[in-house]
């Protein structure tokens, strides 16, 4: 893990295991200054300790991460988190529009002279294509191969974009239903 956060907290740690070190962020040991953290729902604790991991005195600051210990008191907050995922998994719904999103976004950096490549998410992300594969063929051997075959057949303007999304922008990966060795 790099080290991202000021760590003002001091709850970085590292585990040594199988001849390789790992550095994480405890939760235990900010516990120690923050108050109990034991009665957290499991959620809460998730958030509390990517704040940790991030805290930069500025998005992030030391009140941000007593804010989510003290929630407890009330069981509510008015107080806005910064919470960074490590990684985006989204499903071809949702995901395909996000992809022409930052089809658009590009397109308006190139016409406003930018450079388009500046156009990137910032995390990971990872398109899963399979909700919208139709089964057309079962019980054979050869339905997957052929039900594969008519997706692609089908929606190919899709996956021809998809494909420049996942070559045009940093952090982006497709996993479509099958890869291309997969048909006939």
């Amino acid at each position: 893990m790099t080290a991202i956060g000021q760590d003002t907290l001091k709850t970085r740690t590292s585990l040594s295991t199988g001849g390789k070190s790992y550095d994480y962020y405890s939760l235990a040991k900010a516990s120690e200054q923050l108050g109990d953290i034991s009665r957290l729902p499991f959620s809460m604790k998730v958030l509390l300790e990517n704040l940790l991991r991030f805290e930069d005195g500025v998005t992030v600051t030391r009140e941000d991460i007593q804010a989510i210990v003290d929630w407890q008191k009330e069981r509510r907050s008015d107080r806005e988190i910064q919470y960074r995922p490590a990684r985006v998994l989204m499903q071809d719904f949702t995901g395909v529009p996000c992809v022409v999103d930052l089809a658009a976004m590009r397109d308006a950096m190139t016409k406003l002279g930018g450079n388009p490549e500046k156009i990137n998410p910032q995390v990971p992300v990872h398109l899963v294509i399979d909700h919208s594969v139709m089964v057309d063929e079962f019980g054979t051997p050869q339905a997957f191969h052929d039900n594969v075959d008519l997706e692609y057949e089908r929606n190919i303007e899709r996956y021809e974009f998809l494909k420049w999304g996942s070559k045009a922008l940093d952090n982006f990966q497709v996993v479509p239903p099958a890869p291309a060795s997969a048909t006939r």
